[in-house]
This record gives C-alpha cells, sequence and structure tokens, in this order.
C-alpha cells in the first residue's frame, strides 16, 4: 500500500434539507415523504438547483484535500490508454468500416474504405466537430443506406437518450435538411434508399411507442405513423433481418416478447404480427433466406433453438426443433450465416461458442481464464466462412479474434494495448462459489495483482454487483481497475441472483417477490471474502450502478457494519414511490420485474426492501453518490432525496457526499477522458478512507 497519507475529516455544516411533508396514501396506508418536493420534472425550480449546488459544493469542500490524489490517479487511468488508436475494420457490403481516436481528442472519426488496408479512408463523421461546445455529446446509431450512398446518424445532446437523426451524402459530405426529433435514436432503411423508419418517444415517460416512415426530402411534420404500441410496459425497437428482406418491429417487456414485420421492398405497406402475442412468451427471431430462427422459452425456461418458414411462423405448433432445451446450460443467442450458425450457451456461468456447420456437425470454441467474457463481435455479412469474436478476462485485455469456421482456428487480429509497466502475469483471477444463507451457491469472479496479495486477511477488497434484469457482469479487463490492484486491493464481481449467470433460474430468484435474494447474496459474499482471508473486514468496500445503486441502498440498510465506504451511482432507490407513479420515466416497463405495487401484495415486498422507505436511526458507511441531473433512466431526485434522509437520521459521523454532474444523464459524462474523473473520484474516495483509518499500510 502507499505510504501517503490522505485527509477525509468530517465538515461541520453539510447542506440540510428543507422538510415539507407530503402524504402518499395507497393502500390505505400512508407514508409521510419529507422531500417530495425535490421532484422537478421541469428541472428549473429554483430550490431544488440551489438544494443540488449546495451538495456539489459541499463535496467539492469535502474532498479537497484529495484534489492531488484525484489528479494523480485521473492521470493514472488516462496515461494507460493508447491516444492514437483504430478499430478493426470490418466490411459490410462493398465498404470496410473503422473508426480512430487521436490525442487528446474525447471522440472518433469514423471511416470507410474500399479495402481492409484502408488506404483510401473516406470520413464519414468527425464525432468531435459533431461534439463542440456541448457539455454532453452521444453518438447513437450509424446506418448506412442499402445502395451505400447516404448516411443516417443519431444523435444526444443532453444525456436523456432522447436522439435526433440527421442525414448526410457520403459522396458530397452535403446535410440534407432533414431532421427527425425526439427519437429512440434508431434508424432502418428500407430498400428503395429513400424510406427510413424510426420510433418516436413520448416526451413524458420517455417511452417509445410509436413508429414513424419517412421519406428523404419531406418535412417531419409529414411522416406516417405505421404502428403505435397501446401497452406501455412494452419498450420498443427498430431492426432488419439478416437478409435485410424485412423490417422488424423489436417489443419486449421483462418476460414478453412480440415482433412485427414489414417487407423492406414494400415501405408503403403495412408491418404485421410475425406470430400471436402470448403473456411469458420469451424470443429472438431472426431470418436468412427461407428460413427463421427463433431462440425461445416455449415450453424451454433456458431457451432452445427452433426454425420456421413463412407459412410455420405464426404457429409454434408447426415450428421445428434446431437445439433442444437443456436444464443446465442456458442458450443466450444465435448468429447466422449462410453455412454456418454460431450458438452462444453459458454453462456454470462460463461462456462458450458452439459452431454449426449445417453439413458437418458442431464444434466448441471454448476459454482457458477461470472467468471470463467473450462475445460475437460484429459480423454483417452472412455469406462468409469465418467470424469475429471479442474475447476479454479480469487478466486479458480486449482482444479480437477471427475465427476459421470450420476449424475453430482462432487468429488475434488485435488486443487492447495497455501503456505503462502491464504485464498480465502479475494479476490472478479467480472464479469462486460462495454458499449463501439459503445453501445456493453463488458464483464470484475477482482478480488481484499477486505481489500485493496475502490471503491472510490483510487487503482491501472493492465488491461490485449489480443483480436485475437477468444481466451478466461478465468479468472483463478494466485497465481502470488496476489503479486498485496494483495499491493491494482486491477486486471481486458477485455474481447475485437477479443476473443470468447459472441461467433463467437465477435471474427468476432475484426478481419480483424473491428480491430479497440479490441483497442477501451480496451480504454473503462479503461475509464469505472475509472469512476466506481475501480482505480485512475493517476494509471492505462497495460499489454499484442504477440497478446495482438500488443494492448498494439495500446492503446500507440491511448490513452496514461490514463495509468502510459505498460508491452509489445514479441509483435506484425511492422504488415504491416510483413504481406507483406512471408518470416517472420507465416506470411501466419495469412492472415484471420489481412487481406492480398498486396490488398490495407487491406493495408490501417492495416496501420492505426499498432503500429509501428503510432508512433509520442507526450508523452508515462512509457513502459517496454520484448521479445526472438529465437521467432518463434514474431521476436525480432519487439520490437527492436519499441523501437528505439519511443525512437526517444517520446516527454516525461517517463521510457522505453526493455529486451531480449538471450536464450528464444515466451514462455519465461523454468522452474517452471526461468520465475517467468519476473514476478518479470514486477511488481517491476508498484509497483516502483507509489512510484516515490508518488502515493503508
Amino acid at each position: 500500500m502507499s505510504s501517503n497519507s490522505y485527509s477525509l475529516s468530517l465538515l461541520a455544516h453539510p447542506p440540510v434539507a428543507k422538510k415539507q411533508p407530503h402524504p402518499l396514501t395507497t393502500h390505505q396506508l400512508t407514508r409521510t415523504d419529507n422531500y417530495y418536493w425535490m421532484r422537478d420534472d421541469e428541472r428549473e425550480n429554483k430550490d431544488v438547483l440551489a438544494h443540488l449546488n449546495a451538495e456539489n459544493d459541499y463535496c467539492d469542500e469535502q474532498l479537497a484535500d484529495i484534489k492531488p490524489l484525484r489528479e494523480q490517479l485521473f492521470n493514472e487511468l488516462k496515461d494507460r490508454i493508447v491516444k492514437d488508436d483504430n478499430t478493426v475494420p470490418v466490411k459490410d457490403g462493398q465498404y470496410w468500416y473503422h473508426s480512430e481516436v487521436r490525442g487528446d481528442d474525447e471522440y472518433a472519426r469514423h471511416y470507410r474504405s474500399s479495402s481492409i488496408e484502408a488506404r483510401d479512408k473516406h470520413l464519414l463523421l468527425d464525432v468531435n466537430q459533431l461534439a463542440g461546445d456541448y457539455e454532453f455529446y452521444e453518438l447513437g446509431e450509424v446506418a448506412i443506406s442499402p445502395d451505400e450512398q447516404l448516411l443516417a446518424y443519431s444523435e444526444d445532446t443532453e444525456g436523456r437518450r432522447i436522439y435526433t437523426v440527421r442525414f448526410k451524402n457520403i459522396a458530397s459530405g452535403e446535410m440534407f435538411s432533414d431532421v427527425l426529433e425526439n427519437t429512440e435514436g434508431q434508424v432502418v432503411w428500407a430498400n428503395d434508399n429513400k424510406t427510413v423508419f424510426y420510433v418516436k418517444k413520448d416526451l413524458q415517460t420517455l417511452l417509445g411507442f410509436q413508429v414513424y416512415r419517412h421519406v428523404l426530402g419531406t418535412p417531419q411534420a409529414d411522416d406516417v405513423l405505421v404502428y403505435e404500441e397501446q401497452d406501455k410496459s412494452f419498450f420498443m425497437g427498430l431492426g432488419k433481418s439478416r437478409d435485410e428482406s424485412l423490417i422488424i418491429i423489436d417489443l419486449a417487456t421483462t418476460e414478453t416478447n412480440d415482433t412485427w414485420v414489414l417487407d423492406a421492398n414494400n415501405p408503403e405497406g403495412e408491418f404485421s404480427a410475425l406470430m400471436p402475442r402470448e403473456e411469458g412468451h420469451e424470443f429472438d427471431v431472426d431470418k436468412l433466406g427461407d428460413t427463421f430462427y427463433i431462440v425461445t422459452n416455449w415450453q424451454a425456461k433456458n431457451f432452445r433453438l427452433m426454425t420456421a418458414t413463412q407459412s410455420t411462423i405464426a404457429d409454434k405448433n408447426r415450428w421445428q426443433e434446431h437445439t433442444p432445451h437443456r436444464e443446465n446450460v442456458l442458450l443466450e443467442g444465435v448468429e447466422i450465416f449462410n453455412d454456418y450458425l454460431i450458438l452462444t450457451e453459458r454453462e456454470l456461468g462460463q461462456t462458450r461458442f458452439v459452431v454449426v456447420d449445417q453439413q458437418a456437425g458442431r464444434l466448441t470454441l471454448e476459454f482457458d481464464d477461470p472467468c471470463y467474457y467473450a462475445a460475437i463481435a460484429m459480423n454483417p455479412e452472412p455469406n462468409v466462412s469465418s467470424a469475429r469474436i471479442y474475447y476479454s478476462s479480469l487478466t486479458t485485455p480486449g482482444s479480437l479474434y477471427d475465427v476459421d469456421l470450420k476449424t475453430g482456428n482462432k487468429t488475434l487480429l488485435k488486443q487492447q494495448q495497455v501503456l505503462g509497466d502491464f504485464n498480465p502475469e502479475h494479476y490472478r483471477s479467480e472464479r469462486l462459489m460462495v454458499t449463501a444463507r439459503d445453501g445456493e451457491q453463488v458464483p464470484v469472479s475477482l482478480v488481484y495483482r499477486i505481489d500485493q496479495f496475502n490471503k491472510d486477511g490483510s487487503n482491501p477488497l472493492l465488491q461490485y454487483g449489480y443483480g436485475a434484469y437477468g444481466i451478466t457482469i461478465d468479468p472483463s479487463f478494466s485497465s481502470s481497475s488496476l489503479s486498485l490492484l496494483d495499491r493491494g486491493f482486491v477486486y471481486a464481481i458477485a455474481h447475485i441472483r437477479g443476473g443470468e449467470m447459472l441461467g433463467r433460474h437465477w435471474y427468476e430468484q432475484g426478481k419480483k417477490q424473491y428480491k430479497q435474494n440479490s441483497f442477501s447474496d451480496f451480504i454473503d459474499v462479503t461475509h464469505a471474502l472475509t472469512e476466506q482471508g481475501y480482505a480485512h473486514p475493517e476494509k471492505v468496500f462497495a460499489s454499484g450502478g442504477s440497478a446495482g445503486g438500488l443494492l448498494m441502498g439495500a446492503v446500507v440498510n440491511q448490513a452496514p457494519e461490514l463495509y468502510l465506504g459505498i460508491g452509489c451511482h445514479v441509483p435506484f432507490l425511492d422504488v415504491l414511490t416510483t413504481m406507483l407513479d406512471e408518470s416517472i420515466p420507465l416506470t411501466t416497463n419495469e412492472y415484471d420485474e420489481w412487481g406492480n405495487p398498486n396490488d398490495p401484495a407487491f406493495y408490501d415486498v417492495i416496501q420492505a426492501y426499498s432503500p429509501y422507505d428503510n432508512i433509520k436511526p442507526q450508523a452508515y458507511p462512509n457513502i459517496l453518490v454520484t448521479t445526472g441531473f438529465h437521467d432518463s433512466q434514474v431521476q436525480y431526485w432519487e439520490p437527492m432525496k436519499w441523501v437528505a434522509k439519511l443525512r437526517e437520521l444517520k446516527t454516525d459521523d461517517n463521510i457522505l457526499v453526493f455529486k451531480t454532474d449538471m450536464d450528464a444523464g444515466h451514462g455519465g459524462a461523454s468522452g474517452r477522458f471526461k468520465s475517467l474523473e468519476e473514476k478518479a473520484l470514486e477511488m481517491a474516495f476508498f484509497i483516502a478512507l483507509l489512510s484516515n483509518k490508518g488502515l493503508d499500510k
């Protein structure tokens, strides 16, 4: 550990929020929310802005003494990044596409060329130029017309995930006058090269619920509504089939999918349902030639692969089974090629790829690390005999491979370069199984620097978790984490219930009425890691964001004594109030995840763990809270209220600081370097807390 000492002594006068009792009555039960006034949908309330600014000032003042450490860490993170870098070109149609970053540029430039060598590269978009003076900028989707002459791209300049679509002539560089506002960000071209389809958002709920048809050269006001979803529990997306014959509307709740299609050669036609909507039927469908491929949970909790034709797709009973359901194997997806399929499967938490040769059988691609992340990379061309896959582990930087689909032989195309003295042999990763209180085995992925680690309970630990929506947080390489590992930290990912690490049942046992399992798993992992000597019980930190921020909020209510410090980012904390208010963005989409508290049974379930509702007079850890003022996923007032109530009720003198990025949304700051400041802030906070306690030796 570093011998430097850092001061984080508590300042005397943190901001104190005014209390305005606001009764909330449901099912004849009344809660009083003293900080309900902090909600301002327009984000113009002077009292709200004043309090957020006061919290930001307090945070800056409280952390002023560790500013040199933050700057040191930021420079460490930045100095590991290759300033001049480019992606490996990928062929799509006649051209090869790649992007480049140079020097201190925050954003990439996108190019295309006539060959993989990119000698005649042509600039498509300079995102640095597009970002201009915006404090926040995100490039959404880039879509090339079928004749490869035109380009559509979407952009978000506020962080609210409300995208504007613009159009460009690639050869001349001329911008079209067409501008599509308030979209979901996806643009799909019809095959006539002049018609596009896009999803429009409800600006109150931020729900994409309408599909419009736009013809180039006409005003958006003339666009035609071609589909509207009445059920507000569905998310909506747009795509195109693998063979580009169909334009596809994807509709999805947490537990149900629906798909509508249109002949891409007939943009004036009408969308039709591919099959009847059936509650509880989850599936993903694609088409190549005459065959539909359906990854479905129909009579298959862990999914199976079925095939159908145009005449049989609407009737599940006429589908043909391609890959059967297996109790211990989760089928996550399929990539379709003319002569091959690649199945992505997961068993005992580990991903593998099964290459199916339509003529010669199957071969399996597996990897050697004890825990890792692997995914199918971009493969836009179906008529190929090789495919690209991406691989990374806690000790292996991101690597792009070309895989021969007949032999399985892998050729490394590029591996992320880490500047400085990084050597993967200096680090070791492990996969553990921790026994939870109910007997379930919880997977844990962890990494440490070998010469900084002793399995004697002396190391500090940063434990991360998420545990929601069936999202699996696979262990992948992070050059940022090296700054902690090199200072003796163990970094662990707790693969708690609510994700799909161990299959569909792992998700189902961490949602709705079983949500408490997510929190208990995380706490039990902390106990196990300290008991097994991976960490000192007084040097434990935890971090999570969004639904992982909910995890942090619940854990500090239930087991605050386990953690020295907590990082809680864009956190979902006021679960009960939010899920009772359909005007709040995305609430109705979440009923299948958390339960609908308009049902008394789910009201009780959510009230029992909702972090905001369960704050009580007790000692809490040191806590760093961050959010974005324009967050579209979790509104800024949730952490704002939570911090105010914590300040009111907590009995300790530990540090509680709250930082709001007034220009950012749910994803935090934009740009490849600016976002590192947030990581450096959390790391400095944790390191300084060790120093404060005299535990940094």
